[in-house]
């Protein structure tokens, strides 16, 4: 083995030790961390993901179907409170974005949410509990988070949109913005909600080789 290649894995072995030895001293921070890191690695995703099915959608007829479901009370205006409330019409003209924007939104969330899963089920918690279990679970949250985050979404979304593209006169490069901020606030709210909630379904049981052992 030549010295480049020694020199290499010095270099290589230095961060894993240390990062071991981080872990044995602080698990639950070390687990935090990873945690975040990945959750940060699937929000790029994310920003990424969503513009390219908003902009797929938005060639279609469905910007113009409203979807706006599960209504409780009224605005201050008056007008019906939507959970989900995406009005008919794009947002460029005033509209909510139509069943265009909620798919948009939701594939997106979905995707990373699947992904997120595994990730966070095999690397950060090294989960050896019963998978099934812990995916309905993981799906019983992700609902109730959807439904939370889509009420919060109430009251940030049409502010940010009309800040960016009418106040700031930005146009399309504000709606663009607007998404990336909403996107943001969406998955910081998952974020900051399921690392509790993964602690208690990702489990790791005595005598079963845990998944990912090796890996973080």
């Amino acid at each position: 083995m030549s010295n480049n290649v020694q020199n290499n894995m010095k270099l290589i072995r230095k961060p894993i030790g240390l990062w071991n030895s981080y872990k044995e001293k602080h698990p639950n921070s070390a687990q935090f961390l990873v945690f975040f890191m990945l959750s940060n690695g699937l929000t790029v995703l994310q920003l990424v993901l969503m513009p390219v099915f908003k902009s797929l959608f938005a060639q279609t007829s469905l910007v113009t179907t409203s979807f706006q479901v599960l209504q409780f009370g009224k605005n201050f205006d008056g007008s019906p409170y939507y959970v989900f409330d995406y009005a008919a019409g794009s947002l460029a003209s005033g509209g909510g974005g139509g069943l265009a924007y909620f798919l948009a939104v939701q594939i997106t969330l979905a995707i990373a949410q699947i992904i997120n899963f595994f990730a966070q089920r095999s690397i950060t918690f090294k989960s050896n509990s019963n998978i099934w279990k812990a995916a309905f679970w993981y799906v019983v949250a992700y609902i109730g988070i959807t439904i939370g985050a889509a009420v919060a979404q109430g009251f940030y979304k049409a502010p940010i949109y009309n800040l960016f593209m009418n106040t700031w006169g930005m146009g399309s490069v504000g709606e663009t913005t607007a998404d990336v901020i909403t996107m943001i606030i969406n998955s910081a709210i998952s974020f900051w909600v399921f690392f509790p909630i993964f602690k208690v379904i990702f489990k790791q049981e005595s005598g079963k080789q845990s998944e990912g052992a090796n890996l973080l």
